[in-house]
């Protein structure tokens, strides 16, 4: 049975202020499974580390810190996913190893990078930026993970630069939109986010 849950996210930047702001947007959006985490009484927790080298490293330790908790990594794919496990992906793209004693359920990819969460949302999108948002500006597809990293970011600025909020800031907007996302929207419109919510869920209620 879980009893604690500690999720290590890549992401954050490297000031304590704005990983708490991206966390608190991050809760938002897991709130579903938090719900569910405080129903059975299982300490929650999720640690912004920065960048991706750091979240592995930091998960490395909870393994051994942490033994009796549900220690999970999220991180950025990065890249396009063209392998099953998300062990498999991050030992091609990263050269990380999988520790010893972990499964697939405790490794998540998030999408190549976050900003295709807020792109699966376009109806958040436009009722955050208001008047001057170009809708057009961004890439259009049901599946947000097959969007190359190198086009979300600049979509979203290019989208945004007209608006009253500004161009798309990372660390101003980011924590807001999390917190605004249609959870259902996004989980539909990519399949490792929907497989995290999944696999949390079925952990804490098992």
């Amino acid at each position: 049975m879980v009893k604690e849950v500690r999720i290590y996210v890549e992401g954050g930047g490297d000031g304590k202020n704005t990983k708490a702001l991206i966390r608190q947007g991050l809760s938002q959006f897991l709130k579903p499974l938090v719900e569910v985490a405080k129903s059975r009484k299982i300490k929650w927790s999720i640690i912004m580390c920065g960048t991706r080298n750091h979240a592995f490293r930091d998960f490395k330790n909870a393994l051994k810190d942490h033994p009796d908790a549900l220690n999970i990594l999220l991180v950025d794919a990065e890249a396009p996913v063209n392998v099953e496990s998300p062990w498999q992906h991050l030992k091609s793209r990263d050269n990380w190893d999988k520790p010893l004693g972990v499964d697939d359920s405790q490794c998540h990819l998030m999408v190549q990078a976050m900003e295709a969460w807020f792109i699966a949302d376009i109806a958040t999108l436009t009722k955050f930026y208001g008047k001057g948002f170009k809708e057009n500006a961004i890439p259009k597809s049901s599946n947000v993970e097959i969007i190359a990293k190198d086009n979300l970011e600049p979509s979203l600025k290019n989208a945004t630069c007209n608006t009253t909020k500004g161009e798309y800031h990372k660390i101003n907007h980011a924590s807001k939109l999390l917190e605004l996302l249609d959870v259902t929207t996004v989980r539909q419109a990519s399949t490792k986010c929907d497989r995290l919510f999944t696999t949390l869920q079925e952990k804490m209620e098992s």
